[in-house]
């Protein structure tokens, strides 16, 4: 996500830094650079002039803090205009009007549409415990309601059941009242779309509006096509009127213009951005955590909250008392593989952590992707339970037969044990330096009690990478130590623990 832009900005901050003072004509250099990176990330020309300019009025002549060199200040200035780009604060959605609150979500077809209205609806159920009616008032697209139908009984959502021959205003209509009798709380309209923006498509978005009076209509809009998107906000906005944006395929968008444009030139908020497939992988807009990972900065804050809600916090403090006793088998390992594969695998921790960005091509040829975990895990499911808990007993022909039996070679068989053997060893360590422990098995807020201290987490640097992925080292492994191993605690002050699952 972002990673072109973030690549071209690091690229000119890299100039600055380290500058002892920067004249006026090195700030209209950086921001000519900037200029071109926000163009080739596709950002409207409209904004990238404002923000530009925005930049070079506020870095000339700029008083810099006695703490910090002009080069970081510049950066401070940069990071401050994209968080005013993309909407200075989270706007989620309002669920502040009496049940059953209808939200419409409007959009082309191919867009993601329906999807994302099974996204939202999960997440109403999960986090703010609304109970949440899904109707799916496409009667044009083949099979749009089954759709909706499937992905209802695949999140345990409840879905409007389907009555042929009605229009889209029948539906919604009925929708509303089934909503109300049924003790609903939020009632998700999934309306028809089209291949692009005509007048038919307005008229029936503007005739269910009447009809419903939706407290929420939200545009779904595919982040990859660009300007294409902010246009399209545009024209919904002017005939139907919306309140919010939800960008989806965010995690294929390399560039990040639409995101960058979209608040400036349509005035409506992003409230949420998809980044995959999975019916938990929608997240809140927040523009600080935005501008930080474009900056290479990382979002730690978003890893531990991924962190705090998929663990259970129970069991982390169950293994950290095994671990101070010495205690870590195959089957704690394998606990660890599943651990991060919930909160998004090897690519999505590393993509929230802090100056990662900068060495993506070294973490590329270091070889490290998800598929490690799939096959570390498969290869601990293809031995007994004995041999999991005492991997001491495995000699070659036992490991033959493991490696058989996961679709794996010995080799690999050989390099697990190894890394878990490093990490039995680390832990029994941490075991015997209760405060250094303490902060490792804290790191993500997989233990109650929240984050110790209360400064940032540091950067990776070059070379504390390299130790992490050189042959043999946790990430060549395909553990970063478990949850343990990301670089220490961040240290950010009033966040939660863990829960209890």
């Amino acid at each position: 996500m972002f990673d072109s832009l973030s690549g071209r900005l690091g690229a000119v901050f890299d100039k600055l830094r380290g500058r002892g003072a920067l004249s006026e004509s090195d700030v209209n250099e950086a921001t000519r650079e900037v200029r071109r990176a926000l163009l080739e990330a596709d950002v409207a020309l409209d904004v990238v002039r404002s923000f530009t300019e925005k930049v070079r009025e506020r870095a000339v002549g700029q008083e810099v803090v006695r703490s910090v060199t002009p080069g970081q200040m510049v950066i401070k200035i940069v990071h401050d205009a994209l968080v005013e780009t993309l909407g200075k604060d989270p706007a989620p959605l309002d669920l502040n009007a009496p049940a059953p609150l209808p939200i419409m979500m409007v959009g082309l077809q191919g867009s993601g549409k329906t999807t994302t209205t099974a996204k939202i609806a999960r997440r109403l159920r999960d986090r703010e415990k609304r109970k949440v009616l899904m109707a799916s008032l496409d009667t044009r697209r083949p099979a749009a309601q089954e759709q909706l139908k499937v992905l209802g009984e695949q999140n345990d959502i409840d879905t409007l059941p389907i009555v042929a021959g009605q229009s889209p205003t029948q539906i919604a209509n009925r929708a509303v009242n089934a909503a109300r009798l049924g003790g609903y709380d939020v009632v998700m309209l999934d309306t028809a779309g089209r291949t692009h923006v005509d007048e038919p498509l307005m008229v029936e978005m503007a005739e269910i509006k009447k009809a419903t009076g939706p407290h929420e209509i939200l545009l779904v809009a595919d982040a990859l096509t660009g300007q294409d998107a902010v246009q399209l906000a545009s024209s919904f906005d002017s005939r139907v009127g919306i309140s919010g944006i939800v960008l989806t395929r965010v995690d294929g968008d390399g560039r990040g213009g639409a995101a960058l444009s979209m608040r400036a030139v349509t005035g409506k908020p992003i409230k949420f951005i998809g980044v995959g497939e999975k019916a938990d992988a929608l997240e809140e807009f927040q523009p600080e955590r935005i501008a930080n990972r474009i900056l290479g900065m990382g979002d730690i804050v978003s890893l531990v909250e991924k962190a705090a809600e998929n663990i259970d916090a129970e069991r982390a403090q169950q293994l950290a008392k095994r671990m101070q006793k010495g205690g870590f088998d195959l089957n704690d390992l394998s606990d660890q593989l599943k651990q991060m594969q919930k909160i998004g695998g090897m690519s999505g921790v590393m993509g929230l952590l802090p100056g990662v960005g900068k060495m993506k091509k070294q973490i590329d040829a270091a070889g490290i992707d998800d598929s490690i975990f799939k096959r570390q895990a498969a290869i601990i499911s293809s031995m007994t339970p004995q041999e999991r808990t005492k991997p001491d007993i495995l000699k070659a022909s036992r490991k033959r037969r493991i490696a058989a039996g996961s679709g794996t070679k010995v080799e690999e068989v050989n390099k697990l044990l190894k890394l878990h053997r490093q990490m039995a060893d680390m832990m029994k360590q941490a075991g015997k330096n209760k405060g250094m422990f303490g902060r490792m098995m804290g790191g993500l807020g997989g233990m109650p009690g929240g984050m110790p201290g209360g400064g940032q987490m540091p950067e990776l640097d070059e070379e504390s990478l390299a130790q992490l992925t050189r042959p043999g080292g946790a990430l060549a492994g395909g553990l970063p130590g478990g949850l343990s191993g990301l670089g220490g605690a961040p240290k950010l002050p009033g966040l939660p623990g863990g829960k209890k699952k």
